[in-house]
């Protein structure tokens, strides 16, 4: 065998992976990018609801990353994440690396209220206080929720992935759409990578339930556009931004986000609304039901997997950003 794919092989082999409940087929799909086995480890619950955590090889000495986004049910996945945490620190781990494609509670990153708590610092506290060595994610609500970790934290972005499926396609006078303020800077990016203009949705929210729109700003007549948001939680703000749109004389609606977390009537709004194609990642192990047609799944194994490899052989992850 050639010099060069021996050391790199050597170089993987000290990696180990482990997936926990949330999203095993993402974390098998990367093992395969890295040339790695998925490590032996089970979790599973006791008959009163405590989770119990069993590595089943050893570790010691081991670069090690953990694979589990805090989807629903969250609390479950966040605590089979810290105990998985626990055991490899027990277990003399060189290295805990804890992969979390999507990260829970990044919403509640400041006092909005009086009386409120910033459930995203405490998470990144239990996660450190764990054992942690190294967080990499994906897509923060809030990029400032990186601030909250004392330890290095890795943060991809969704939007070349999304971009580059777009660009694919070759649609024809596109115009970008922020369907709220929060999401004007990654519909910055998206437009700055497609070369295309920038439309805002101007929009109150009386609840954290409900949604009514005030305004189009831009030019979105006879165009197509494209809604950009880093997560579709019950899909009303997009629902109700893409059938603005259309009754604002837009030619066609399309929808992407990083993080499908559909919770509630997401995919029935989705299904009945004027959205002609929702395009998603699978940071989140969506259930059989929720895989309907309008829905377009990309993969971020290979962005994970090129992440962890160069991690591991200390090379800069900036570049994955470009």
């Amino acid at each position: 065998m050639h010099g060069g794919h021996k050391v790199s092989y050597q170089l993987k082999k000290g990696i180990k992976l482990f997936a926990l409940n949330s999203n095993q087929s993402l974390a098998k799909e990367m093992a395969k990018h890295l040339g790695c086995e998925v490590g032996r480890s089970s979790v599973t619950q006791f008959s009163d609801g405590e989770i119990q955590v069993n590595i089943e090889e050893s570790v010691r000495g081991s670069d090690v990353y953990v694979v589990q986004s805090t989807s629903h049910p969250n609390n479950d996945h966040i605590m089979e994440l810290l105990i998985m945490i626990d055991a490899l620190k027990r277990a003399s781990a060189k290295m805990i690396n804890v992969v979390i494609p999507y990260y829970s509670y990044a919403r509640q990153d400041r006092k909005a209220r009086s009386r409120e708590p910033i459930t995203a610092k405490l998470i990144a506290n239990l996660l450190e206080k764990s054992g942690a060595t190294r967080i990499l994610t994906m897509d923060f609500h809030s990029p400032q929720v990186q601030g909250f970790f004392d330890i290095p934290v890795d943060h991809l972005i969704g939007i070349p992935i999304l971009a580059q499926y777009f660009e694919k396609k070759g649609l024809e006078d596109v115009v970008i759409v922020a369907p709220h303020n929060g999401a004007v800077g990654r519909a910055r990016k998206m437009a700055n990578l497609l070369n295309a203009p920038l439309a805002l949705i101007d929009r109150r929210r009386p609840t954290p339930y409900t949604s009514e729109i005030l305004n189009i700003i831009g030019n979105i007549e006879g165009k197509n556009t494209i809604i950009v948001d880093d997560l579709i939680n019950t899909a009303a703000t997009t629902t109700l931004a893409a059938n603005a749109l259309m009754e604002h004389g837009a030619k066609e609606v399309y929808a992407c986000c990083t993080h499908a977390v559909l919770s509630g009537l997401a995919v029935e709004r989705i299904e009945s609304s004027a959205i002609q194609e929702l395009v998603v990642t699978n940071t989140i192990d969506q259930p059989d039901e929720k895989q309907i047609n309008k829905i377009t799944k990309l993969s971020v194994a290979p962005l994970l997997a090129d992440a962890i490899d160069r991690i591991h052989n200390e090379k800069a992850v900036s570049p994955l950003f470009e």
